[in-house]
């Protein structure tokens, strides 16, 4: 065993120790269904740490960085301006009117906030199943990013690390939920924020001889290309216009934003007055954390010749960069990224699966019951979703984070338009509603799959935006009429939403 491979086990153990340690603590307060799925109780800046952490998962600090690896300034600006200006966006409009609906709903979930705020256990149940499903897709680029980082710090083979990966994180939120999730999740953010920090000084030096437009020069050495805005080579098919890399890069990220473990961050928190400095805390970190995808243009510098596996671009620059144990400490603050998303991913989809899908199906029943079966079905379903990510991740696709785009750019598809609506514009029809929600994916599913549309980040565009313009048509037809207690929700404006 290699020094480097000795820290990073001392590493890992102490993160195992101090990790369990919160978990524990999150299962004694975690006592009903409301307190598994939301909390409710906590402070603007351990919630802002805690989705800006839940936002920058494996896909930011080791995925996506393999992108701008291979495109370029192109994928560098569709991930870290475009899309960051997009969630920002999309965090800053929405989150004050679906906080105050929530609470008006008591919601647990987003598909309990959609099923309520359009009077629709219809809606309620497709938007429970969709995000079931899509969830895994995910789940399965973290495990993977994770492992491939965990192969290479502790020395562990593939299939052993996903075993890891899987039982550590999914044991830790069977326990405390949400409470799990929003503690460990201050503590993998305060993690990740050094190491961001570290990763995006790392490449400094490469500016020494010629500065910016000697490092620029010498991408350009390499491939023209890669210090275009828009990249028209073969291999950045991803990012070869103007609407790939800005407007795609905007409308999906927004979109982005209305996935469970995102929006509903908004209702951890004590009160309404708190979502101005958690939503200043989450900004400011998100955007460190978004600078970690210039690593891939670094290690196209710093390594011209290296033959390297897209999905395996940040690993192996920090093995070949920082000295043993510092490279080792900073892998295993890749995984606490990995699994700061997983576990936010995880307490939401298992809060659906009990709170929206099992119940839906049971006759009615007293608050206290309800919440106890809830609560019981939402762990054996984490304990079933582990088993089928375990599955998938042993033989996961090539490049994983097409695979997660494709899948949960379905959700994105389906969920952008009628939650914009819902909070804004008290008389959004439900017909229209459930009408936009079932074409944004069939549109983008079907570009993606059938017609040949490559980017998936293109099709679920075109879902959003026609999914949009099925709603907006709906609203101006007669008689289609608005839930009746949406109409007498609290009013919500553009003007009123928290500025970050």
């Amino acid at each position: 065993m290699t020094s480097g491979e000795l820290t990073a086990w001392v590493a890992f153990g102490v993160y195992l120790v101090v990790t369990t340690a919160l978990a524990v603590r999150g299962m004694k307060r975690t006592t009903s269904m409301k307190s598994f799925a939301v909390g409710g109780d906590m402070g603007p800046v351990l919630v802002g740490i805690t989705l800006a952490a839940s936002i920058a998962s494996t896909a930011t600090f080791v995925i996506n960085p393999g992108f701008v690896w291979r495109s370029g300034l192109a994928a560098l600006i569709h991930f870290g301006v475009a899309g960051t200006a997009g969630v920002f966006f999309g965090l800053v409009l929405l989150s004050r009117g679906f906080r105050r609906l929530g609470e008006k709903y008591q919601a647990l979930t987003l598909p309990h906030w959609v099923g309520a705020r359009f009077e629709s256990k219809g809606m309620r149940t497709y938007f429970a199943g969709l995000n079931l499903i899509l969830a895994v897709c995910f789940v399965v680029l973290i495990v993977k990013g994770s492992a491939l980082v965990m192969q290479a710090t502790l020395g562990l083979g593939y299939i052993t690390s996903v075993i890891v990966v899987v039982g550590f994180v999914f044991s830790y939120i069977l326990l405390g939920g949400t409470y799990a999730h929003a503690y460990t999740n201050a503590l993998q953010g305060s993690i990740m924020l050094l190491v961001a920090l570290a990763l995006a000084a790392s490449g400094l030096h490469l500016f020494a001889d010629g500065g910016i437009s000697g490092f620029f020069a010498a991408l350009e050495a390499q491939d023209p290309n890669l210090t275009k805005v828009v990249n028209p080579g073969a291999e950045s098919w991803l990012f070869d216009s103007t609407f790939e890399v800005f407007a795609c890069g905007f409308i999906v990220s927004y979109g982005l934003v209305c996935q469970p473990h995102i929006l509903l961050k908004a209702l951890y928190l004590r009160s309404e007055k708190d979502l101005r400095r958690y939503l200043v805390v989450g900004a400011v970190v998100g955007v460190i954390f978004a600078a970690v995808l210039v690593v891939g243009l670094y290690a196209r510098v710093a390594f011209p010749d290296a033959d390297i596996a897209q999905d395996a671009v940040v690993p192996y620059y920090i093995a070949n960069t920082f000295a043993g144990p510092a490279g080792a400490l900073i892998s295993v603050a890749l995984l606490a990224a990995g699994m700061s998303t997983m576990d936010g991913i995880l307490v939401s989809a298992s809060t659906i699966a009990g709170n929206d899908l099992v119940l839906g199906l049971m006759k009615p029943m007293d608050e206290e019951t309800s919440s106890k079966v809830a609560l019981k079905a939402s762990r054996l379903i984490l304990v079933a979703m582990g088993a089928g990510s375990f599955a998938l991740a042993l033989n996961p696709p090539q490049l994983v984070g097409l695979f997660a785009q494709a899948g949960v750019y379905g959700l994105v598809a389906a969920s952008a338009a009628p939650m914009t609506f819902g909070i804004f514009y008290a008389r959004t029809p439900r017909a229209g509603a459930f009408a936009a929600a079932v074409v944004g994916p069939a549109v983008h599913f079907v570009l993606h799959l059938l017609l040949g549309v490559a980017n998936p980040a293109v099709s679920a565009t075109y879902g959003v935006l026609a999914s949009t313009a099925v709603l907006a048509i709906a609203c101006v037809i007669p008689g289609l009429e608005p839930a009746k207690s949406a109409v007498e929700a609290p009013e919500v404006t553009p003007e009123s939403t928290p500025t970050a």
